[in-house]
């Protein structure tokens, strides 16, 4: 299986499956001398672990990190690093009934054509699981992007049918994490937990969108004609599982505008920033930073697991109902938000690191 590594420069590649020994990360391309705050990579990895709140998966894992390499006396020295995270709480007989069965919306028949053979047990290499080990990576990145002061803040903005009808520059992001549902508006929030309890003991799922702003990127990130910055944080964003959309600034809205309405005209500006009366790009233009907050949003799918049980395909090509079971949870977006962050942190870091090789 190829595909399991993500960068240029600074280049992550994951490992492990949902009910391995333990899955992990070798994190390769950072710079020596970079501070490896393990309490800070373990932070990150509670806030994405299951069983934190009666609306996540109820899975109890500790999530440790367990540095195995490339670190000395609290410092990168630029040699790989490689973190382990173990898993300890599997319950693989949840899936005994799901050998010789196909549900619909997972990886499970694509795997098996493809590969001849899969684990069934979770998803194995395709459960959500894997995005602990990207989160451990992404907060690596987000120490060494703290030497720019980069600031990368992700939020749900939106949980099926249910908005978030603010700006994010109207919000208070300093208290994402202050409800279970990660929304910096605490009506909103309720109004998000409600509609999740509700759909859970119904047996179903929701879908959400996660937006996310990153400040004070300089001028000039990304890499044309083909490494864009939106291109590749489209990439990482529709890497991460139950992925289906992704927009940058205005989005498909841009489509509805005239362009002098799109426009974002410059005002008087400094040496150092481009200002502009409006940032309806996203803080982006020709496909690099222009110095102003770049957001987008993430859209997620719903869980494809239903507790109140589904219709599945067998191996024998016939239809059959499947009871739902196993431990999921009713709505990812909550627990998405680490890794949306991790996956910018590791794009910027990757951008930074080979924008600075782009000039003599």
């Amino acid at each position: 299986m190829s595909g399991n590594s993500f960068g240029e420069v600074f280049k992550i590649h994951t490992f492990g499956e949902s009910h391995g020994k333990s899955i992990g990360v070798i994190i390769d391309g950072l710079p020596a001398g970079v501070t490896i705050n393990e309490d800070f990579i373990a932070k990150q990895l509670a806030r994405r672990k299951p069983g934190q709140s009666a609306i996540s998966s109820p899975r109890k894992e500790d999530d440790t990190p367990e540095i195995q390499s490339g670190v000395f006396e609290n410092k990168s020295i630029g040699t790989p690093i490689a973190i382990i995270i173990k898993n300890n709480n599997q319950q693989s007989s949840d899936y005994d009934t799901l050998k010789n069965t196909f549900r619909p919306g997972h990886a499970d028949i694509t795997y098996q054509h493809k590969y001849g053979i899969r684990d069934y047990r979770g998803g194995g290499r395709a459960s959500a699981r894997e995005t602990a080990a990207r989160v451990a990576a992404g907060a690596v990145a987000q120490l060494f992007l703290n030497k720019y002061d980069i600031k990368i803040i992700a939020y749900v903005s939106a949980v099926g049918k249910i908005k978030l009808n603010k700006s994010y520059t109207d919000l208070n992001l300093n208290i994402v994490d202050n409800n279970m549902v990660r929304c910096p508006d605490e009506e909103t929030a309720q109004s998000f937990i409600n509609e999740i309890e509700r759909v859970k003991n119904l047996g179903d799922t929701l879908g959400g969108v996660i937006t996310c702003v990153i400040k004070n990127l300089p001028i000039g990130i990304g890499e044309p004609v083909f490494d864009k910055l939106p291109a590749e944080l489209a990439k990482a964003m529709l890497s991460i599982n139950a992925t289906k959309g992704f927009e940058i600034g205005e989005g498909f809205k841009s489509s509805e505008f005239l362009g002098s309405e799109y426009q974002d005209q410059y005002i008087a500006q400094n040496n150092t920033k481009i200002e502009t009366e409006t940032n309806r790009a996203g803080g982006v233009q020709g496909g690099l930073s222009n110095g102003q907050d770049v957001f987008f949003n993430v859209a997620f799918k719903p869980v494809s697991t239903l507790m109140k049980g589904f219709n599945a395909l067998s191996s024998q090509n016939e239809i059959t109902f499947v009871e739902g079971k196993g431990r999921h949870d009713p709505c990812v977006v909550p627990r998405a938000v680490p890794i949306v962050e991790a996956m910018v942190a590791i794009t910027i870091t990757d951008l930074i690191l080979r924008n600075n090789n782009s000039k003599i």
